[in-house]
C-alpha cells in the first residue's frame, strides 16, 4: 500500500519577518517642504510616496515586524489636505549607517515635483520618536479684500485673544485650548494672517480651527492659502 507522505504543517502564527532579530537600526530626521499640487495628496499617499522615493534611492530600510512589514517611517504631525508646508518632518530608519549628507544627496536626486528635501541629520534612537511642540502658520488673504473686512478680522482677533478658553467640535469630540498658552501668536499683517499653535496634551487645534473661531471659515473657498511655515519639536523649544 502506498502511503502519502505528509509534510510538517507550517506554523501560521509565525510572522515572516524580512530582517533577522538584532538587525541594527539607524534613525534619520528629514526636513522637507510640500507645496504646489502636492498639498492635495492625503497623508497616507504622502507616506506611500516617501516609501517609493526610498526604494528608488535603494535605501536599506529598517522594516517593521509582523505579517505586513513596512519601512520604519514616522511623521510627528499629519498635514491636513490642502495645506501647504515649508517645513515638514519625517523620521526614517535604515538598517545600515549612512553619512547624513550622502542620504540627503540620494533623496534629492529623486526630484519629486512639489517636494523639496531641505536637510537630513542622524538622531539617536534613545531619544524616542519625534513629538510636535508647536506649529507656525501663515494664511494669505482671500479675494476680495478691503479695509472693512480687515477691520472685522482685526476685531475678531482681539475678541478671541481676550478669551481664556476656546472649544471646537471635531468628529464628535470636544477640543479645548487655553488661548494664551496654545495660541500665543495671532496677528493680521498687511498681506497675511500669521499664527503660532502650541500643542496640547490631548488633541490640538489646527489652522482651520483658528479660522473657524474667528468666523473666517470661508477664506480657503475665497482663494486663501494655508501654509505651515515651521514645526518645532519637543526638545527644540529651549534652542529656538
Amino acid at each position: 500500500m502506498n502511503r502519502t507522505r505528509r509534510h510538517p504543517r507550517s506554523n501560521s502564527n509565525t510572522s515572516p519577518n524580512l530582517q533577522p532579530v538584532g538587525t541594527p537600526r539607524f534613525r534619520y530626521r528629514v526636513r522637507f517642504a510640500k507645496t504646489g499640487l502636492l498639498r492635495w495628496i492625503s497623508h497616507r499617499d504622502l507616506a506611500n510616496l516617501w516609501e517609493r522615493i526610498g526604494r528608488r534611492a535603494e535605501l536599506p530600510f529598517s522594516m517593521t515586524e509582523g505579517f505586513h512589514p513596512k519601512p520604519r517611517m514616522q511623521f510627528p504631525s499629519a498635514l491636513s489636505l490642502g495645506v501647504e508646508s515649508l517645513d515638514e518632518v519625517l523620521d526614517l530608519e535604515l538598517s545600515e549607517e549612512w553619512p547624513a549628507d550622502q542620504l540627503l544627496e540620494r533623496l534629492q536626486q529623486d526630484d519629486q515635483p512639489g517636494l523639496t528635501i531641505q536637510s537630513v541629520r542622524q538622531v539617536d534612537l534613545a531619544d524616542g520618536k519625534a513629538q510636535l511642540a508647536a506649529m507656525d502658520y501663515r494664511v494669505t488673504l482671500p479675494e476680495p479684500w478691503d479695509d472693512a473686512e480687515a477691520s472685522r478680522t482685526a476685531a475678531a482677533i482681539e475678541t478671541l485673544s481676550k478669551q481664556d478658553i476656546v472649544s471646537i467640535e471635531r468628529k464628535g469630540k470636544t477640543v479645548t485650548a487655553h488661548v494664551a498658552t496654545h495660541i500665543p501668536v495671532l496677528d493680521l499683517q498687511p498681506d497675511q494672517l500669521v499664527a503660532r499653535i502650541v500643542t496640547a496634551d490631548g488633541a490640538s487645534l489646527k489652522i482651520q480651527d483658528i479660522l473657524d473661531l474667528l468666523g473666517l471659515s470661508d477664506w480657503p473657498e475665497r482663494g486663501a492659502t494655508l501654509i505651515r511655515t515651521g514645526m518645532t519639536l519637543k526638545g527644540e523649544l529651549e534652542h529656538s
